[in-house]
């Protein structure tokens, strides 16, 4: 009784979205869509499973159930939560991308806190000793390079090999509306990109992780035993709006709306704000010939480092773009960064030499197109035979609408 008690305050919150009236004969009738419930607010279809099992959670900020983060909140409501292994950016997401994190231990309430952006991108048999099941929760943006799924992969991995049960709390994809870009080419594969996925791949992590377990994507033909918690009143249409940046250098929609189209420049020498107020908002580079907006990359907190540190760059301010109207675009949009390319004044130099934008575009296919000089159609109809047969095989491990 304590128990529903403590879920019913918990979620009590707004059960509707915002309202959009209707005529009926003529007569006005307030319409309301259901609010969406994410995975871990759907207590009542784990909660009775984690009774009397020793816990770990894979998390970061974004694991929360209504304010409350899910560390908190599950040993609050008598769960035993013996570790928590965190990604990229750290438990509380203030990190550097790239930056390596340690372990350690939570001060809040004293968990033990191991990384998986350290010396190990996978739990170890010592780090589950001990432990019933793995739950991961941490919001995704739909991005193959976006490495929270390439966690996820080294999870079911962990859990594959040590028999080790993994539920997933499932939230929106806010870029789930569309599916685009290039397929990776295995023979790149990497910590930005690890499986046959278009750049935009259009699952929410609970559908990805039954893609991963239904390719057989994971090593020695391992299985993962999977559970997805799913959410509630989401399609695959639904906007979502993330209620806290899912990373330091992703600070609103509109950042992650152009994030698909904007990566490919952190393989170039153009900035995509990092160091700024703007980050994944704003484009330049030193000496850009046309362009009429200007910024200098300083230290700040999830980019101490930025690339072009004080230099002043120059280029584009794409905070003047709505992101509803980025949403309509549903497509990787190639213009920015073909338009850099085209008139960057010393293009033997345009890529960084460590050619990480093949990483990035999961081959070499895509530079070696733009040294071409192919326009923007011809190379998107290359990506269309195995972007069209991604398509009919994601259809399977569809969750929603």
């Amino acid at each position: 009784m304590k128990i529903k008690f403590f879920v019913g305050l918990l979620l009590f919150t707004p059960l509707f979205g915002k309202c959009q009236d209707a005529q009926v004969n003529n007569v006005v009738v307030p319409q309301v869509k259901p609010a969406i419930v994410v995975g871990a607010e759907q207590l009542d279809l784990y909660l009775p499973k984690l009774k009397d099992k020793a816990v770990g959670l894979v998390i970061n900020h974004t694991a929360t159930v209504v304010q409350s983060h899910l560390l908190d909140t599950l040993p609050a409501l008598g769960i035993r939560v013996e570790k928590a292994f965190v990604p990229e950016h750290g438990l509380r997401g203030t990190a550097d991308a790239g930056e390596k994190i340690t372990d350690g231990k939570d001060e809040k309430t004293g968990v033990a806190v191991v990384s998986l952006y350290g010396q190990k991108r996978q739990p170890s048999k010592e780090d589950l000793a001990g432990l019933d099941l793995l739950i991961f929760d941490i919001q995704d943006v739909g991005v193959r390079f976006y490495t929270y799924i390439s966690t996820l992969h080294y999870v079911m991995q962990a859990c594959a090999d040590n028999n080790l049960p993994l539920m997933v709390l499932d939230r929106p994809n806010p870029n789930g509306h569309f599916v685009d870009g290039p397929v990776l080419d295995t023979a790149f594969r990497s910590f930005v990109g690890m499986h046959p996925v278009p750049v935009v791949h259009g699952m929410t992590v609970g559908e990805y992780a039954q893609m991963i377990n239904g390719q057989g994507w994971l090593a020695k033909g391992g299985k993962c035993k999977l559970e997805v918690v799913p959410c509630a009143n989401y399609t695959h249409d639904t906007p979502y709006e993330l209620p806290r940046k899912p990373s330091p250098n992703l600070p609103n929609m509109r950042a992650i709306y152009l994030y698909p189209s904007l990566c490919y420049f952190e393989g170039t020498q153009v900035s995509v704000g990092r160091g700024t107020d703007k980050q994944f908002q704003v484009l330049g580079t030193p000496g850009f010939p046309i362009g009429d907006y200007s910024f200098t990359p300083e230290p700040k907190p999830g980019a101490m480092q930025p690339v072009l540190l004080g230099q002043l760059c120059k280029g584009y301010d794409l905070t003047r773009l709505t992101p509803e109207e980025i949403r309509q675009w549903k497509k990787v949009n190639l213009f920015f960064l073909m338009h850099f390319y085209q008139n960057y004044t010393q293009k033997d130099k345009f890529f960084l030499p460590s050619l990480f934008i093949d990483k990035l575009a999961g081959g070499d296919h895509l530079r070696k197109q733009l040294l071409a000089g192919m326009t923007e159609d011809q190379i998107r109809a290359t990506w269309e035979p195995k972007l069209e047969a991604y398509k009919t095989m994601r259809k399977k491990y569809l969750l929603y609408p």
